[in-house]
């Protein structure tokens, strides 16, 4: 810390300058970038990406991230490859290399294989004239203005700036490939993000354990379906399981109070039509949010016709905890 800038001073000053550093790629992003995107799309093998010290930590982020979003990718460590890991590049890779003085010395000696492979080269750089951009097929230009290192030593800037192009690079080559929440849900299936993707479907009570009843059922039978099955509710169906209609606690309370004679009614005469209905590839978030909206615990989901395929309550959303 210098004798004239406080620590909290200091800490602006870090930020501001990657900040800038970011901002100082928008122009940068030309013919060359969309060149490079080019590439990435027709790769018909994998995007090996490599890089020395600070810069291959960018390098391991960036290839999580194109793989994330639907781009097989890898990091090679450049050291280990002129020790024999060459061989997991293939003519029809893309190596994206990562060297902010472009001159970095494992680097350089793996340009001859690369070529002589017949793999493509993409080149992430602060020297567009170095020896790694002049014999790269595309060379995105990373240079900063300075580090954000009071000594203007440590890689700080240039690694934030070498990371905000790499996902550029992998989110417009998502879009290019039509990456959708579908293929991001079938590649996340676990964690926070994959449960805010889940479908109806994963979370649905189907089969015997959805509640469902006639509507010529006599009300005994529907209070024994519904204690049951401890949903709070139970579907009406026809005899060819389509949804004609639900019934839940609340129309239970509803029509106790109404009619004294309840228990020798039936279903049908009970029930609440047109119930609330969803899809089961909707997501589950989704379901959430029309319960919520409409201040109702559980929603039925059926297919083509109204047929019944299930049911889905609140309390299993806000267990799966998607938020």
């Amino acid at each position: 810390m210098t004798d004239t800038m406080s620590g909290l001073d200091l800490a602006r000053k870090v930020l501001r300058t990657e900040a800038a550093a970011i901002l100082s790629l928008v122009d940068r992003v030309d013919a060359q970038f969309e060149r490079a995107v080019q590439l990435l799309f027709e790769c018909q093998g994998r995007v090996i990406v490599t890089g020395m010290g600070k810069s291959g930590l960018i390098c391991r982020k960036i290839a999580a991230t194109l793989s994330s979003t639907g781009t097989s990718a890898w990091f090679l460590h450049p050291a280990e490859a002129i020790h024999g890991d060459l061989g997991a590049i293939r003519d029809d890779d893309v190596v994206l290399a990562l060297s902010y003085s472009g001159e970095t010395e494992e680097i350089i000696r793996l340009l001859e294989a690369i070529r002589r492979i017949g793999a493509k080269l993409i080149a992430m750089t602060g020297n567009p004239t170095s020896t790694l951009a002049r014999a790269a097929d595309v060379t995105l230009d990373c240079g900063i203005a300075g580090e954000a290192c009071p000594m203007n030593l440590v890689p700080t800037a240039s690694t934030t700036a070498a990371l905000a192009m790499g996902d550029a690079l992998a989110m417009t080559l998502s879009v290019r490939k039509g990456f959708s929440e579908e293929h991001f849900a079938s590649l996340h299936p676990g964690g926070k993000l994959g449960r805010r993707l889940m479908r109806v479907e994963n979370v649905m009570h189907s089969g015997e354990s959805a509640p469902a009843v006639r509507a010529t059922t006599p009300m005994p039978d529907v209070f024994h379906e519904m204690s049951s099955k401890r949903l709070g509710m139970t579907c009406v169906v026809s005899a060819d399981n389509c949804l004609v209609g639900i019934i839940t606690d609340g129309d239970l309370r509803r029509a106790m109070s109404r009619w004294p004679n309840v228990l020798g009614m039936a279903a049908g005469d009970v029930m609440t039509k047109n119930p609330i209905t969803i899809r089961r590839d909707l997501l589950a978030v989704e379901a959430l949010k029309i319960m919520e909206t409409h201040k109702i615990t559980s929603v039925v989901v059926v297919g083509d016709g109204d047929a019944l395929q299930g049911v889905v309550q609140i309390h299993d959303l806000w267990r799966t905890q998607m938020f």
